[in-house]
């Protein structure tokens, strides 16, 4: 009997290399600007050429200017490393004859989000990218994982990974949520339960009947914030939903598909599987959640305060140290808090059903006077396009929101989308480090629904 995640692991080994390792054949490899540049000039050092260009899908994300507009010129960026990074995307992937979806590409977008609603994710994969989010991808029954520089470098080399095995680690996810929860607060409170080191050196399959209920895109949410629990990967089983999804992206003939759903069909732990570790969680408990610290396991229900320390515990000095960096107190009510920026984006929350979520929040309304600044940032063209479609765009812009192009902007601040020193912002991005968004900035990880509500009321609405 094997685990999801034994199946995918036995179907890609190439080798057991001793010691642990082992040479695993990688079947798509996504690509963007922050660490692909050193792994290009690796492998044009070494004489080398990727070893299968299919396998490669490239576009930028991290760097881009969320502010464009039509025929946007580079030249026109003006950080320089920005600048230099995506022209050198640009260059390597002519060189190599790489597929890119570039800055003016209609399907440019955040590598997480373009990659699934274009077909190039499928059931079974094993996918990698230079990036620790690409556990996103593992809500399609692949075995997906964020890999560094040189690893990037490797794999364009060799079409393989050299990497050892995790343990199974299965997080069965039970009942039905309140309507004003969704899954950024369901997983939200599972890396709260378990801890940021909770998944370390496991792989983490989602089960149970909440995540059988949850749509595609919600099930990605899931996944993305994975390895904020510790794990490389995170994996939810092929099902009916994933069948759904996949109908009109797949890019295979009929036969060609008829093979395929046979075989993802497989793609699910057999009943009798063993598990290294297993727990229960209720969603039905489940209320919003709100991030207090500089981690996202510091996060309690958005009717709460932050919590009173206790001295003897081994957390307390870098709690203390992350409530001072937030300018908050013990004890203090989440709800007495305000915000003056709020951020709805990156590969988390930048989809067209978290989009959705915050339009029907702000629908006939006006975000508060107190908003300083609040941003929403589709994660691709496609999901621009779509929103646009829909009139969603003049919702955000009539309710004071400003309407931005693709990209992963206020997630990580490496673009012009930042806080400022002492900003207090509500963010549907996956990472509150301290610095993350912008010096000092002060970051609180939510749904993109609360951030909707927190635009409006310019704080954490009471009951």
């Amino acid at each position: 009997m094997k685990t999801l995640y034994d199946k995918l692991w036995d179907d890609h080994v190439v080798e057991d290399l001793g010691s642990g390792d082992h040479l695993v054949y990688i079947d798509r490899h996504f690509l963007h600007e922050v660490t692909s540049p050193q792994a290009f000039d690796g492998i044009s050092k070494k004489n080398l050429k990727p070893w299968r260009l299919a396998a490669n899908i490239a576009t930028p994300d991290h760097n881009v200017p969320t502010a464009r507009g039509q025929n946007f010129e580079l030249e026109s960026i003006e950080d320089e490393v920005s600048k230099i990074q995506i022209i050198e995307l640009d260059r390597n992937c002519n060189k190599f004859d790489i597929p890119q979806f570039d800055i003016n590409s209609e399907k440019q977008g955040i590598v997480h989000v373009v990659g699934p609603e274009n077909g190039f994710t499928l059931p079974g994969m094993t996918i990698v990218c230079g990036d620790s989010h690409t556990s996103t991808h593992g809500a399609f029954a692949a075995l997906s994982m964020g890999i560094g520089t040189s690893e990037v470098e490797h794999v364009l080399a060799t079409q393989c990974l050299r990497i050892k095995k995790l343990k199974n680690f299965r997080i069965n996810l039970l009942g039905c949520p309140r309507d004003d929860v969704t899954s950024k607060d369901v997983i939200l409170y599972v890396i709260r339960s378990i801890g940021t080191d909770g998944g370390t050196g496991h792989a983490i399959e989602f089960s149970g009947d909440y995540i059988s209920s949850l749509s595609m895109e919600s099930r990605m949410t899931i996944c993305n914030m994975s390895i904020e629990a510790g794990a490389k990967v995170g994996l939810i089983a092929f099902d009916k939903i994933t069948e759904s999804y996949l109908s009109d992206k797949v890019q295979l003939d009929k036969s060609e598909y008829d093979k395929a759903l046979e075989y993802w069909k497989s793609l699910s732990s057999d009943s009798n599987a063993k598990f290294d570790k297993e727990i229960e969680i209720d969603v039905s408990k489940i209320k919003p959640q709100v991030s207090w610290g500089t981690s996202p396991e510091m996060t309690s229900d958005y009717d709460s305060c932050v919590p009173e320390l206790d001295q003897n515990s081994d957390k307390y000095s870098t709690y203390k140290k992350a409530i001072e960096y937030m300018g908050l107190k013990e004890r203090e009510k989440l709800s007495d808090l305000t915000f003056n920026k709020v951020f709805v984006g990156s590969c988390t929350n930048s989809r067209i059903e978290d989009l959705r979520s915050v339009a029907a929040e702000v629908k006939d309304k006006r975000i508060s006077e107190s908003i300083e600044e609040a941003l929403i940032v589709p994660g691709s063209g496609q999901v621009k396009l779509q929103a646009e479609k829909e009139g969603l765009d003049k919702i955000f812009i009539e309710a004071g929101f400003s309407w931005r192009d693709p990209g992963c902007s206020m997630c990580l601040g490496m673009n012009e989308d930042k806080l400022s020193p002492g900003d207090r912002c509500a963010s549907t991005s996956n990472r509150n480090f301290e610095g993350r968004q912008g010096h000092m900035g002060r970051t609180h990880l939510v749904s993109p629904m609360m951030a909707a509500r927190i635009a409006i009321h310019g704080g954490i609405p009471h009951e």
